[in-house]
């Protein structure tokens, strides 16, 4: 549904500032590139109505449009929308209310009710077992063993070290730190510093990747970037999340390829395993390089639902 073309100036320009709302008060980048796109579609289901003028959006037309939402199906496979996705609609209209508040609009009414999701979709956690089929599939993920091992090298530093997408695309090769076992992440949210620690598997994973596969991808202009594309420059977060896709793709597991696994997931997944091992908050916080603890105790929350799920 991201293709729909609005014929209203009024509602693509709030689209437009909308994102860059989101973007400026510094909202994950798969925030700040959904939720628009969520917009849009309430937008063009909107024009569909004949509805130019959102003074005159009423708490019947929201209840309407999201009874429409139930009722759509699924583009990318059977079924109808996921709850988890149906929320996000949700979530994107109250942020846009949030948005037309901030800029002197009275708002829109939204009086919906979250829906409740499986276990599954309420933590999007991948289980160990799963972590470890990401893994062994790397061995087919590509015809090309420098792309293998750069695979690998890539769910080692998103899970493994729990790396966010800019944190991963930013490493240079003098970011891994091997006498010292550490990642050095130079450019974390708020441009805070931090070290990952590295165990010996990692750092046979990294060394493979820098010493064998790297040297393969015909590097450019002599570039320090650790995660190099077939350019010979450095990967970007849309190459990281396909060869994420390819990784998945290989495992040829159904029930891992319908989790619709994302770079985060990874990220979340490994905070779980963590406090799952009873490794203190506090030092998943330094691990994760959030600001606050209050960040990282969603995961005990996450934690209660898993297990909540399989009494």
């Amino acid at each position: 549904m991201k293709k729909l073309k609005l014929q209203n100036d009024s509602y693509r320009i709030l689209v437009a500032n909308f994102k860059e709302w989101l973007d400026i008060l510094g909202y994950a980048e798969s925030t700040v590139y959904n939720l628009p796109h969520h917009l849009q579609e309430f937008f063009y289901w909107l024009e569909s109505r004949r509805h130019t003028d959102l003074n005159n959006i009423t708490s019947k037309d929201i209840q309407d449009y999201y009874s429409a939402l139930k009722q759509r199906s699924n583009e990318r496979r059977y079924g109808a929308l996921s709850k988890s996705y149906l929320n996000k609609h949700q979530q994107a209209l109250k942020k846009f209310k949030e948005y037309l508040q901030n800029h002197n609009h009275k708002g829109i009414n939204i009086h919906l009710k979250l829906e409740t999701n499986p276990v599954e979709e309420k933590t999007g956690i991948l289980s160990q077992s799963e972590i470890k089929q990401l893994f062994n599939a790397t061995a087919y993920s590509h015809h090309k063993t420098s792309f293998k091992l750069r695979d690998k090298a890539i769910l080692t530093i998103l899970y493994s070290c729990g790396l966010r997408r800019t944190e991963a695309v930013s490493l240079d090769v003098k970011d891994i730190l091997f006498n010292k076992e550490r990642i050095y992440v130079r450019k974390g949210k708020n441009y805070k510093e931090r070290f990952v620690p590295l165990n010996k598997y990692n750092l046979t994973v990294l060394e493979d990747y820098i010493y064998e596969a790297r040297p393969e991808f015909n590097i450019k202009n002599n570039t320090e970037a650790l995660l190099l594309n077939h350019h010979g420059t450095r990967l970007l977060g849309t190459s990281l999340s396909n060869r994420l896709k390819a990784i998945v793709k290989a495992t040829d597991n159904w029930n891992i390829t319908e989790k619709e696994i994302t770079l985060h997931v990874l990220r979340h997944s490994i905070a779980t395993h963590l406090l799952q091992k009873e490794v203190p908050l506090e030092s998943i916080k330094s691990f994760l390089g959030h600001s606050s603890l209050e960040s990282t105790q969603i995961y005990t929350h996450i934690i209660k639902t898993i297990e909540n799920g399989n009494e």
